[in-house]
């Protein structure tokens, strides 16, 4: 990456008080620091972007310090597609590389707001939880949850924000602005000056989807692209198939299909492919499958990451909340590299599954390739 002065980066760094702490998917202080962060240097043990972080401020965890063993306690939105599936294993791993940890206590939301909200009562009532990690479903519905929780035990969230900055500590790759701003600028700066795009989502509510969507947005319309849709998928093959099929029949021709999740990039290629159409600028991530079909069709595209090497974080900075140590925070910022054209080579692997993701940071844990699907 781009060595960006630390003075430079620091300013960025100060205009936005976080992703966590409003509920605002439009905020252009929180883009500039994003967009800051994707071209600085993180700091940290080189090739382990898990542990690097940004010019964060740290934070003093004294008040939790406290002899092991430690039962760590997790509340998890779900393993409802393929890129959780793969950050969940990759979290196993990482608690089996620490001794000190005595008991890992998980419970699964199963995509429900509902049911994480009583998972982290249930959790809290029990009592035998020395730190509360958290991957919340949606952003606003588990706010409340998590200010409670902070009242009684330190918490970590990582993946997806609250409103909030109770916790200890967030844990994120550069977020959710620093991604639309990746695939929507390539997008302008690749698909014909005025081009049609259609926008495809998962779904609402996720403050990391809803930054994405938004800076993208703003970037294709500063170029003047023409976005000619922007639908939900609910991350289904099926309908987002037929959702491309459906807009080239009423628009004909699309320059580019903007995704703000990759696990049904493939799915949009293949509407292309079964019209007889040549395939146009498709973005991704970096699972498998795409990055496979990426190189056999041989695109002009970019995949855009959020790496599920971000789950090994929270285990590794809970140890050291409960030790005393510093942490980044209240947020802590990992890197978010892109896959190019001039890099795709690098992230193919077929001896991984299909829905594997390539940024998993996995390859020196126990049981890999075969608990991540490998062989």
């Amino acid at each position: 990456m781009k060595l960006m002065k630390s003075t430079m980066l620091a300013a960025a760094l100060s205009l936005a008080a976080g992703a966590a702490t409003a509920q605002n998917y439009d905020d252009p202080e929180e883009f500039a620091k994003q967009e800051a962060m994707l071209s600085a240097e993180a700091k940290g043990p080189e090739g382990k972007p898990w542990l690097q972080h940004f010019d964060e401020k740290m934070a003093d965890t004294s008040q939790y310090a406290k002899d092991g063993p430690y039962t760590l306690c997790f509340s998890n939105a779900g393993v409802n597609n393929p890129w959780r599936v793969v950050g969940w294993n990759t979290m196993q791993a990482e608690v089996e590389m620490h001794d000190e940890i005595g008991n890992f206590i998980v419970t699964d939301a199963e995509g429900s707001d509902d049911k994480q909200i009583a998972d982290i009562d249930d959790l809290l009532a029990g009592g035998q939880c020395d730190i509360l990690i958290v991957s919340p479903n949606t952003t606003a519905a588990l706010t409340p949850a998590i200010e409670k929780a902070c009242e009684t035990l330190p918490v970590v969230i990582f993946d997806r924000g609250v409103n909030t900055q109770c916790p200890v500590t967030f844990i994120k790759p550069v977020g959710g602005y620093g991604f639309g701003i990746q695939a929507g600028r390539f997008i302008a700066e690749n698909a014909p000056e005025g081009g049609k795009v259609l926008m495809l989502r998962i779904l609402p509510g996720v403050d990391v989807l809803e930054t994405r969507y938004s800076s993208a947005k703003h970037i294709l319309e500063d170029a003047g692209m023409e976005i000619v849709g922007a639908e939900f998928t609910d991350g289904d093959r099926a309908k987002t198939k037929s959702i491309v099929e459906d807009y080239i029949q009423r628009v004909g021709n699309i320059d580019a299909v903007w995704m703000d999740a990759g696990a049904t990039s493939v799915a949009a290629i293949e509407a292309f492919e079964d019209m007889g159409m040549d395939v146009p600028i498709v973005t991704g991530e970096d699972q498998q499958d795409f990055l496979q079909k990426w190189q056999e069709l041989g695109l002009n595209t970019i995949a855009p990451t959020y790496p599920t090497y971000q789950w090994r974080t929270p285990i590794i900075a809970s140890l050291q909340i409960l030790k005393g140590e510093e942490v980044p925070g209240p947020e802590w910022n990992l890197p978010q590299p892109a896959i190019t054209n001039e890099t795709l080579a690098d992230y193919i692997n077929a001896d991984m599954p299909p829905l594997h993701y390539a940024m998993c940071g996995c390859e020196d844990m126990p049981d890999y390739p075969g608990r991540w699907g490998g062989k």
